[in-house]
């Protein structure tokens, strides 16, 4: 009951304050230059919050809603995951001159050798109505004097759980960028001391950007699977921005023969 007679009283204030407001509007034009003064501080003061509150609701509100795991998975598909970058907002959503081995947050990293980094690196918000991950991942290369460019994506540990080699591991990407460049996507599977690596590079100018690795033809000892991740390669990435809407892995058993 409280509750609601909070709400009404709420709604009666809001409407008082709104139609002063409209009244003062209205007579501000003949108003003296003193009170006008007076009037102009407090309107600053009032507009300063509501646009904390409205810019807080549109980042919050715009689609696709931050938190969402909503993925496109293969038929078949038995595990799936976005990297948190794609996935919720991250503590450091910006780094420039950004190091050789920086880590934009849990789990994802930046690896480069250049010797004077000219890399800036940041999260932005995807409000595109094809996008689905609610944030995207923003690098702008400017001179670049090193060999390699690459961002490391650690899989969390349920991405071994039952892994065998009749699985597919498939990522997909959505991927933005000034000029044309190679994308490659190396995974990596920790098993007992060894660790294989398959390379596929990620088809750029097709429209479903996606590789697939198809553990069948790897060396892999699934028994003693410890620990996967994938490396995203940047070849010549210098005076370029790329921007990746999103990146997700999933694995489906291959079908029978």
């Amino acid at each position: 009951m409280a509750g609601r007679f909070e709400k009404v009283m709420d709604r009666l204030v809001f409407r008082r304050a709104l139609a002063r407001w409209a009244r003062l509007a209205e007579e501000a034009p003949g108003m003296g230059l003193e009170p006008l003064r007076g009037l102009r501080s407090r309107a600053r003061q009032m507009r300063r919050e509501l646009d904390r509150v409205i810019h807080q609701a549109e980042y919050r509100l715009a689609l696709p809603v931050i938190g969402s795991n909503a993925i496109r998975k293969p038929t078949g598909t038995d595990w799936a995951w976005r990297p948190d970058i794609w996935k919720g907002q991250i503590p450091v959503p910006g780094m420039s001159s950004v190091a050789a081995r920086a880590q934009v947050c849990e789990g994802a990293t930046i690896f480069h050798d250049c010797v004077r980094s000219e890399l800036t690196v940041r999260q932005i918000r995807n409000t595109r109505e094809a996008d689905i991950a609610p944030f995207g991942l923003r690098m702008d290369v400017f001179r670049f004097d090193g060999s390699f460019l690459s961002l490391v994506l650690d899989l969390p540990p349920d991405a071994s759980d039952g892994l065998r080699l009749r699985h597919l591991l498939r990522v997909d990407a959505i991927v933005e960028m000034e000029k044309p460049l190679e994308i490659f996507a190396r995974l990596n599977i920790k098993h007992g001391p060894n660790v294989e690596q398959v390379v596929r590079e990620l088809p750029l100018n097709e429209e479903e950007v996606m590789v697939e690795f198809d553990l069948a033809y790897t060396k892999v000892n699934e028994k003693r699977i410890e620990k996967l991740w994938i490396d995203l390669i940047f070849e010549g990435p210098e005076m370029n921005q790329i921007i990746l809407r999103d990146v997700t892995v999933s694995r489906r058993p291959r079908a029978e023969l």
